[in-house]
């Protein structure tokens, strides 16, 4: 009995399992022909395929490949030129073309120990050379789509404005030392007022200067002065002011009513000395040891101090002699002449028939020749006959048109204020610092 119901169970799933299997394929053949009706495909399996994306509108952006760069930073050294800066780097022939492309904007022969340079490669090629031609400008060397450019630029400063103000105790140099400042502006300061102030021998203690000066910076470190805007030197209590005045034609220093401080003469040929001995009709003579006229100014100084021109001129003598030993002559305006006498050497150019202008270096101080020690002896002569130095009338240059007067006056009342703001803020400070009780 049990095993006919097994039977008859047994008979029943299979019929079942086969009526199931009917069902399932009839259902795909009907399923198969509706989708061939419809245009779709009746395989299962899924394919994928790349769309090229210029095809979707989209533009292909391939990865930049990194560059590697290197900087080399250093000055030039004595003896070093463009080829052996290059020489690693390009040929012999590319350093020739490049130096000879150069030579209308910086020729390269001028490169100068003591200038910084900057050499920049990127993955190991050569791609530009900076070199600091001055603190105004540098020379640019780029080689770019396998061609070199050279171009000059100006260098780029953050320039602030700087009040500096001091009091002389012994001399200009020492004083703008104790600021903390360059001895170049000593020397700004002594070009300005030169025709003015003779700083071997007319300085005093007590005497004062003030100056708004424009201080350069690069990436926040100090790199020097830029334009000295306006400058006041109060001397043996008479007061001398400067204002920097520039237009297309010329750049120069005036006094605030517009006059030019440049005078046809220095009023000294040194930057500093002192007088030793001073114009006489009668003078006992260091070594001939008898009275005779000594028609000069003697200036005692180092051996070696430059000597400047007083004035523009033409050299007509340069000679030595046992009583003169080196001397230069030169010819003036107007009938005037100068000479320098003593000197150690000349000075590079100095020769017959050369015109030089005035402060250019044209020798320096010496023993040559008659003298007890290192100096000068200054001479000036008028229409032949010998003049005092120290007596001349320094006859000032061109003042400015009248047609910029009105803009310059703007500068003197914008620089002077700044100038009388830093000193009352001075004052102010100094009064407000508390002392010791008595």
């Amino acid at each position: 009995m049990i095993k006919r119901i097994l039977a008859k169970k047994k008979l029943w799933l299979g019929l079942t399992l086969l009526l199931s299997g009917w069902l399932v394929a009839g259902f795909l053949f009907l399923n198969n022909r509706t989708m061939e009706k419809s245009g779709l495909s009746s395989d299962l399996s899924v394919t994928t395929q790349a769309v090229p994306e210029s095809e979707m509108g989209l533009t292909v952006v391939p990865a930049e490949p990194e560059v590697e760069t290197r900087e080399i930073v250093g000055t030039i050294k004595r003896g070093e030129t463009l080829s052996s800066l290059l020489g690693d780097y390009l040929s012999s022939q590319d350093i020739c073309c490049l130096a000879e492309q150069c030579e209308h904007t910086f020729p390269v022969r001028r490169l100068r120990a003591g200038r910084p340079y900057c050499l920049l490669f990127e993955d190991g090629s050569f791609r530009c050379f900076t070199y600091e031609i001055d603190a105004d400008e540098q020379l640019l060397i780029n080689y770019e789509s396998e061609q070199f450019k050279v171009s000059k630029e100006e260098i780029s400063y953050q320039v602030e404005r700087a009040v500096v103000a001091g009091t002389i105790r012994s001399s200009l140099f020492l004083t703008v030392s104790e600021l903390k400042e360059l001895p170049e502006l000593a020397l700004r300061l002594a070009d300005i007022f030169g025709w003015d102030i003779d700083f071997m021998c007319d300085l005093r203690q007590g005497d004062s200067f003030r100056v708004l000066i424009e201080k350069r910076y690069r990436e926040g470190q100090f790199a020097g002065y830029g334009k000295l805007l306006a400058a006041e030197f109060v001397n043996r209590d008479e007061i001398f002011k400067a204002i920097y005045y520039e237009d297309q034609a010329q750049s120069a220093y005036y006094d605030p009513a517009g006059r030019s401080l440049k005078k046809a003469f220095l009023k000294a040929p040194l930057a500093y000395s002192r007088i030793s001995s001073g114009y006489s009709n009668r003078r006992l003579h260091p070594v001939l040891k008898i009275y005779r006229p000594h028609r000069a100014i003697d200036y005692a100084a180092p051996t070696g101090t430059p000597v400047l021109a007083v004035a523009n001129g033409v050299v007509t003598q340069r000679s030595y002699d046992r009583n003169n030993g080196n001397k230069v002559r030169l010819r003036h305006a107007n009938s005037y002449e100068t000479t320098y006498i003593h000197l150690s050497r000349f000075a590079r150019g100095i020769k017959i028939g050369s015109r030089v202008d005035q402060g250019r270096i044209i020798g320096y101080v010496g023993a040559t020749g008659l003298a007890t020690g290192p100096h000068l002896d200054f001479r000036v002569y008028k229409n032949g006959r010998p003049v005092n130095p120290l007596k001349m009338k320094r006859t000032p240059s061109a003042p400015l048109p009248a047609s910029v007067l009105p803009e310059f006056k703007l500068k003197v009342k914008e620089y002077f204020a700044l100038l009388n703001r830093s000193s009352v803020l001075e004052q102010v400070q100094s009064e407000t610092v508390p002392g010791e009780e008595g």
